[in-house]
């Protein structure tokens, strides 16, 4: 299933995070519990970042694609929201072993990490990237 690129905001940072609004594996994504702020593993999931496209991939026919080159991305929580790449966010993923891939209903309009690892209604978690 293709998602919509402006339905995405991609985080660089050591953990880079994607963010999916309305995304049609919501439901099938595990609800996330992060009380103390460590994003639980995202059992049976991947991730594969590349510069054209990203492909988060499930179990079963769970899965779906991002035209990742026209896809906004955001720098990291040192830098703030200064404009970044692609290119930059697929490296941050793979120095990291993948990225942290949360779903919700609608993109917030400020990145607030507590209230998103603690809303009750995000799914998701960290999503290895296959070697």
């Amino acid at each position: 299933m293709l998602l919509d690129p402006e339905k995405t905001l991609f985080v660089r940072g050591a953990t880079p995070v994607l963010l999916l609004a309305a995304a049609p594996v919501h439901d099938a994504l595990p609800l996330l519990t992060a009380p103390d702020g460590a994003v639980p593993l995202c059992e049976g999931w991947s991730i594969v970042p590349r510069l054209t496209l990203c492909v988060v991939d499930g179990p079963g026919d769970h899965g779906l694609v991002v035209p990742a080159l026209a896809a906004p991305v955001v720098g990291g929580a040192d830098e703030g929201t200064a404009p970044s790449g692609m290119g930059d966010w697929c490296a941050d993923a793979e120095q990291a072993g993948g990225a942290v891939v949360l779903s919700l209903e609608h993109l917030p309009e400020a990145l607030d990490w507590s209230a998103l690892l603690s809303s009750g209604t995000t799914r998701g978690g960290f999503m290895p990237a296959p070697a």
